[in-house]
């Protein structure tokens, strides 16, 4: 057997070891750091399989698979499958934790961190898998999940696609090979999420929808798009027993209520860390584009926040003009500028709350010095940015304000 990886990551890493374990004679080519448009000309035809990395754009080869594509067509349990622009991390984990409460066997894998090979070996048909899918793995599928989440959607990850549509259409896939016997739970306050679910043949549930109030108050990460994320992991679970979301919150409210007691939330995602002399701190480092950093800062309407904003942009600064908007929000009292686009920022408006900072350890003291005159302070680092001029990556950075703020005294 001959294999071609595009791409050596977390997932290529993961083929090649699941393949050498199975098959003794396998031989593996590994190809990274290619141009696309070269690789386009290479000749694939003698492998038996070309193995496509998220980040690749598909080339559409008969021979041609990824991780996602493999796992849909060996896995022997249901899937719920779950896309959105921002939040589709949030809902898988909402999702897993309601399923660890009725003590499901119960896996979370995909663009969370997990590759979805990994544990294919260990599931059963009684198994559940919830895939958090990226436009990226849903790029090229042939087939979709039999529960498929569809959340918000806005333009991201535009320097990998060639433009909106092509995104959309990748997240479209996610519903597009359903057949009446599944499900899809859509998110029914966005025109493109619609929209796509209008051309699902599965059977549709939009959300949110009411929920009752002590369900809601034990959902304990702040921000109304938190709730919506449980409102539709409540939906998956629903769905998976084959009965309404009205009947699982009735039926099934103690354990309900025990899975959303246990939730913690995911690291980087508006993630409180502690509180110092009156002051929080979260980190929302995960936020990498203005639609997520929007939602953050909507997340605390009451409080004095104070923001650390800045990174790589991923739209050579085409998104500028939003951000400011997102900026002009009554509850920031001082924004820390950080990166490459923080400097860009500064540079192109001006505005008194404005302070910029050379360092992540520089920024987080001077926020800190604001946040403190205040009361109900809150000091919020949502980059809007990627992560790369600073960090190595966005786990870096997250890792980093963590460390920082843990040592602050």
């Amino acid at each position: 057997m001959k294999i071609a990886l595009l791409g050596y990551g977390k997932e290529g890493k993961s083929v090649e070891k699941y393949l050498k374990e199975r098959h003794q004679n396998v031989e593996i080519d590994i190809l990274e750091n290619f141009d696309p448009e070269e690789i386009k000309q290479k000749d694939f035809s003698s492998y038996n399989f070309v193995f496509r990395s998220p980040s690749v754009p598909p080339l559409h080869l008969d021979n041609e698979t990824s991780v996602t594509k493999y796992f849909l067509d060996h896995c022997p349990c249901p899937i719920i499958g779950v896309t959105a622009t921002k939040g589709k991390g949030t809902t898988c984990t909402f999702i897993k934790a309601l399923l660890d409460a009725e003590q499901k066997d119960a896996y979370l894998v995909g663009n969370i961190g997990v590759p979805a090979i990994d544990i294919l070996d260990s599931l059963t048909e009684e198994s559940v898998v919830i895939y958090e899918m990226s436009s990226f793995q849903l790029w090229d599928l042939e087939k979709s999940p039999h529960i498929a989440i569809l959340g918000h959607l806005e333009p991201d990850h535009l320097n990998i696609h060639k433009d909106y549509k092509d995104y959309l259409d990748a997240k479209a896939n996610i519903t597009k090979h359903q057949t009446e016997s599944d499900y899809l739970i859509y998110y029914k306050d966005n025109s493109e999420t619609v929209k796509i679910a209008d051309t699902s043949k599965a059977h549709k549930i939009p959300y949110p929808f009411n929920i009752p109030e002590d369900i809601k108050n034990a959902i304990t990460i702040p921000g109304e798009h938190n709730q919506n994320n449980c409102i539709a992991a409540i939906a998956a679970v629903a769905c998976l027993k084959n009965i309404s979301p009205d009947e699982y919150l009735t039926t099934s409210k103690n354990e309900i209520l025990e899975g959303l007691k246990n939730f913690k939330g995911l690291p980087h995602r508006l993630e409180y860390l502690r509180t110092l002399n009156n002051v929080k701190y979260y980190d929302d480092n995960f936020s990498t584009n203005p639609a997520s950093t929007r939602v953050a800062v909507n997340s605390f309407p009451n409080d004095n926040v104070v923001l650390i904003i800045g990174g790589r942009d991923k739209t050579d600064y085409e998104d500028l003009p939003e951000i400011y908007e997102i900026l002009q929000s009554k509850n920031l009292k001082n924004i820390v500028l950080i990166g490459e686009s923080g400097h860009k920022l500064a540079k192109n408006y001006q505005d008194d709350r404005f302070i910029l900072a050379k360092s992540l350890e520089e920024a987080i003291n001077t926020a800190r010095q604001y946040a403190e005159e205040y009361n109900n302070s809150i000091v919020l680092m949502s980059p809007a940015a990627a992560s790369f001029d600073m960090f190595e990556n966005v786990y870096d950075r997250g890792a980093k304000f963590h460390n920082l703020i843990k040592n602050l005294s």
